[in-house]
């Protein structure tokens, strides 16, 4: 009967959408004792957090060089969108200036992400080192991006406590505020003239949340090369237990 069982799955893999497999790897890891796949539940769950950890290393390790968010259009900080008029009003400097002084102030706050996002990954290993196996194997069953929200759940408190320090540090090394000063300088002085209300803006909360913010993005995308592309799947265990749907 189990051979039975095991021919109709193999012959059925090659119709299973990625998330299928990984549905049919948990199903078949939960109902067994390692005879159908060779692996006990341990070992699988195993596999899985070694994968997730390749992923995370590969995700932050990309943040966090440099023009890691400048240069990339999926994370790059974009000038605060609560004072993008400040922007706008500076762009319009026939001068030049003004566009200048925008230009270096949106550098200094990818720089500063990308500094801060150096400390990532120790947060994201530890909440995968934590993971039992009622959550690896959800995370097995559960949608494309269920690592990523596992991670986003157990980590972001922890990441905003870790990058909010780091992110003052490295405004201050990138000289952030002395840049958003110039720029909110330089329009704070039309405002005397055209009557609008000055800008502050929390620059700390703005730079921390879109650098997490981004570090979840290039989670999901890893998340999303493990569970779709065999290449991906960077360990025997992980291989082994793929292998039994081939």
């Amino acid at each position: 009967m189990k051979k039975i069982i095991l021919s109709i799955t193999i012959a059925s893999a090659t119709m299973f959408t990625a998330c299928d497999v990984l549905t049919a790897v948990a199903d078949t890891a939960i109902g067994s004792t390692g005879t159908s796949t060779g692996l006990t539940n341990d070992e699988v769950i195993s596999g899985l957090k070694e994968a997730l950890t390749v992923g995370i290393k590969n995700g932050a390790g990309l943040a966090s060089k440099e023009d890691g968010f400048f240069k990339n259009d999926l994370i790059k900080l974009p000038f605060p969108p609560d004072v993008i008029r400040v922007k706008e009003k500076l762009e319009k400097d026939p001068t030049g200036l003004g566009k200048s002084k925008v230009a270096e102030f949106e550098l200094g706050i990818n720089r500063a992400a990308e500094l801060a996002s150096k400390e990532a990954a120790p947060i994201f290993i530890d909440a995968i080192k934590g993971m039992s196996i009622g959550d690896g194997f959800a995370i097995l069953k559960g949608e494309d991006n269920a690592a990523t929200n596992y991670l986003r759940d157990k980590t972001t408190a922890k990441l905003v406590e870790k990058f909010s320090p780091i992110v003052q540090n490295a405004i201050d090394e990138v000289k952030v505020m002395s840049l958003w000063e110039k720029v909110t300088t330089a329009y704070n002085a039309t405002t005397f003239i055209s009557g609008k209300d000055e800008v502050n803006t929390d620059l700390n909360k703005y730079i921390t949340d879109k650098a997490i913010s981004g570090l979840f993005k290039l989670v999901e995308n890893e998340e999303l090369k493990i569970r779709k592309d065999p290449v991906a799947r960077v360990n025997d265990i992980l291989k082994k237990v793929f292998s039994t749907l081939d």
